[in-house]
């Protein structure tokens, strides 16, 4: 069965995940496509690490983790980026308390 952006999701969410480690979910904003800046920022928005990785809370992680991997959906991205969620270990990842 192919790999949907819900199903990835669904996957991220597991295991009390939040999102990935900042040097892993960097590495996963590099591979996503057409990426670009824009007047406010950028587009897609950037992951929630340096700075914002200690006064963003979890629930906030997650939603731009989906976002993340939305937009990688709707680049044709979803695939690689499916695969480089799936071969994280666990350690790579936030999980919730």
């Amino acid at each position: 069965m192919p790999e949907t952006a819900h199903s990835l999701i669904a996957f991220c969410r597991g295991n009390k995940r939040v999102c990935p480690m900042p040097q892993s979910w960097n590495a996963l904003f590099e591979m996503l496509p057409n990426r670009k800046r824009t007047a406010l920022g950028w587009e897609p928005a950037l992951p929630l690490i340096l700075q914002a990785w200690d006064s963003t809370p979890g629930a906030l992680k997650t939603l731009r983790l989906s976002e993340h991997i939305e937009w990688a959906a709707e680049q044709g991205a979803l695939e690689a980026v499916a695969a480089f969620l799936h071969a994280l270990p666990e350690d790579e990842w936030l999980h919730a308390s």
